[in-house]
């Protein structure tokens, strides 16, 4: 498996865990909801540590591109986690209908920002990290902040 194919693979996990908790939300089961609504944000924001914390550094290490498109991605990754904080407060009243504004609203910007990273960015890292690829994978796989 590559770098790139991993990542992906991780955004549309991410995609499903919204879609879950968008259907026990649409349902009135507000506990299922707020359980994988957590389980949505868990996950996306760890995606955005292993980015942040892990991959983005090592390829800004050996490109030597630290202004360019990893930082408009953590630029991304700040407004996400300014919706996720509206989403908490939306959840914890049980507003529905506030919650599926931010969700879309969310879900746009995520998947703008992921196509970034799909199209370009992933595949500038798999270029520069590719006599590493196997190494970098496990590490993703098991990685733990």
């Amino acid at each position: 498996m590559t770098i790139k194919d991993f990542m992906t693979h991780q955004h549309r996990e991410c995609d499903q865990l919204l879609v879950l908790a968008e259907d026990a939300l649409e349902n009135k089961d507000f506990e299922d909801a707020a359980k994988k609504y957590k389980d949505f944000k868990d996950e996306t924001l760890k995606h955005f540590e292993m980015e942040e914390e892990y991959l983005f550094p090592l390829f800004e290490e050996k490109s030597g591109m630290t202004q360019g498109p990893t930082q408009v991605m953590r630029m991304e990754h700040t407004q996400a986690r300014g919706v996720f904080e509206k989403l908490d407060s939306a959840m914890e009243q049980k507003d529905s209908d506030r919650f599926f504004s931010l969700s879309e609203s969310l879900m746009i910007l995520l998947q703008q920002h992921n196509a970034k990273e799909e199209q370009m960015l992933y595949t500038m890292i798999q270029n520069f990290l590719q006599d590493e690829n196997d190494a970098v994978v496990e590490k993703l796989m098991h990685y733990d902040s």
